[in-house]
């Protein structure tokens, strides 16, 4: 599935349709890969995901800390999601950078709703099975974004 947006209402509106859509993966935590280059729209699909599951802290790229994790109020997110975590895996040189931060210990937990900007750093520690979102920068206005 793709996504054209034409602007960043429309952009916010398709990361918010996405937060109403994904569910827990049974036995492990949900894990969504973010592709795409610099400016593409990643983190401002993390953060329109955040706000539409009722995280009211400010989100921004974790780039300097890797990852940060939010918690999730039950009374404003149905999902069953209890934490979203927002790695941002640009200056990573690997899934083994990724391991020491404990990733490991992160994934069996079915109640976290993990995103990784710059999947494609550490691809290889991620599970087979992840959602795949790829954002392409088309203008200053327009983003592609694609499902699998």
């Amino acid at each position: 599935m793709q996504s054209k947006t034409a602007s960043i209402e429309d952009f916010q509106k398709v990361a918010r349709d996405f937060a109403g859509k994904v569910t827990p993966v049974p036995g492990r935590a949900t894990v969504i890969g973010l592709y795409g280059n610099l400016g593409a729209g990643k983190t401002t699909f993390v953060q329109a995901v955040a706000k539409a599951l009722g995280v009211i802290e400010t989100v921004n790229s974790p780039t300097f800390l890797i990852y940060k994790t939010y918690n999730l109020q039950p009374a404003t997110n149905n999902r069953g999601f209890g934490k979203l975590v927002h790695i941002d895996a640009y200056r990573l040189k690997g899934a083994d950078e990724l391991r020491q931060l404990r990733f490991d210990e992160l994934l069996p937990d079915p109640k976290n709703l993990i995103l990784i900007e710059w999947a494609d750093k550490v691809s290889d520690i991620l599970p087979p099975d992840h959602t795949k979102l790829s954002f392409e920068f088309v203008d200053d206005t327009t983003r592609t974004i694609s499902f699998s």
